[in-house]
């Protein structure tokens, strides 16, 4: 015969019993949810996304140095009067401020000399008494000085007929003339921070050789205010 107190010892044995089963389940629906993630459904792992292909930064631009200066080349012409003004243009324009030095004005007035090289030699020193010295041209580099030339007249002397006539045979080249130049030599500069310039008058002879059908050329100069009269 079954008593109250066995009555009571059943029902709780059964609610421990449900109370324990709920709890294993609770237990094994947690952790599911755990691995299946918030929807209930397995998660995959997103496939990686292809990369990008890297840009090609553009190459950066080689700056190229700053070309040197050159001296203007004296323009070749078959007029002996026009030429012989030319060279005497190229004779006294020069410009201390720039990088170029008295040996690349000589080396323009050579580039019409004589184109057998016979007179270049003696060219060459005839230009240098024109020119400063590298060391006069250091000095007046300080106050960037710079020269040009202004003809005043240009004629055939009168003493070259003469000179003609006393040569002996094949001692000047076909087409040889003389042109003398008088004009103004002008210089202008800086001096404590403020401009300056200077004049003085030049006169000088030219030495030309001008052969039928060909571009003139200069043979020699006469000495800085020697000309020929």
């Amino acid at each position: 015969m079954k008593t109250p107190a066995d009555a009571r010892a059943r029902r709780r044995l059964i609610a421990l019993i449900v109370t324990g089963t709920a709890v294993v389940l609770l237990v094994v629906f947690g952790a599911y949810g755990l691995l299946t993630g918030p929807n209930g459904a397995p998660t995959e792992s997103p496939a990686p996304t292809p990369a990008e292909p890297a840009s090609t930064a553009p190459s950066p631009e080689v700056s190229q140095a700053p070309s040197r200066p050159v001296v203007p080349p004296v323009r070749a012409r078959r007029d002996p009067e026009t030429f012989a003004g030319n060279v005497a243009h190229a004779l006294f324009t020069w410009d201390t401020t720039t990088a170029l030095m008295p040996l690349d004005y000589t080396a323009a007035l050579l580039d019409v000399g004589d184109p057998t090289g016979a007179e270049q030699a003696g060219l060459a020193a005839d230009i240098a008494t024109y020119l400063p010295t590298r060391e006069a041209w250091a000095k007046l580099r300080l106050y960037a000085t710079a020269q040009t030339l202004t003809i005043d007249s240009i004629r055939v002397p009168d003493s070259w007929a003469q000179a003609v006539q006393q040569a002996h045979p094949g001692q000047l080249p076909a087409g040889a003339t003389a042109y003398t130049i008088h004009g103004t030599r002008h210089r202008d500069g800086t001096w404590n921070g403020k401009p300056t310039s200077a004049e003085r008058d030049v006169a000088f002879t030219l030495f030309i050789a001008c052969p039928s059908g060909s571009d003139c050329y200069l043979l020699r100069l006469s000495g800085l205010d020697n000309p020929l009269n």
